[in-house]
């Protein structure tokens, strides 16, 4: 198999390295647990020229707030890696990450818990 025509057909995604995709990166900025929300903020809509298309397709992606387990699932991407972008997306004002309130005991709250479970089902 060549690999340009594999990239270029779209369908080579298993075929990029993760670590290529982040720049030999392995580790955020920032602290995304799975169930951390983030949406695409009005610089995101806009899309600066210094995206790759990854980035872009995460923005469109997240222009309805999805949860990091979410990105990683539906652009089939290991979870560290849809961390890395999404912090890389976060510092650049690109997504909003939303934190989570907490309940008792430093625990997710039941209206979260909640809305993991209906975003999960809908997959």
């Amino acid at each position: 198999m060549h690999w340009g025509t594999a990239l270029e057909d779209g369908g080579a995604a298993g075929l990029v390295r993760p670590y290529f995709r982040t720049h030999g990166r392995t580790r955020p900025t920032r602290d995304l647990p799975v169930e951390t929300l983030v949406s695409t903020t009005p610089r995101g809509r806009a899309m600066t020229r210094n995206s790759t298309a990854e980035e872009s397709e995460i923005c469109v992606l997240c222009c309805t707030s999805q949860s990091v387990a979410e990105v990683a699932a539906r652009r089939r991407l290991p979870l560290g890696v849809a961390r890395v972008l999404l912090s890389d997306l976060a510092d650049r004002g690109l997504v909003a990450v939303h934190t989570a309130k907490k309940g008792n005991g430093n625990r997710p709250s039941m209206d979260l818990m909640k809305r993991i479970l209906h975003g999960l089902s809908r997959l």
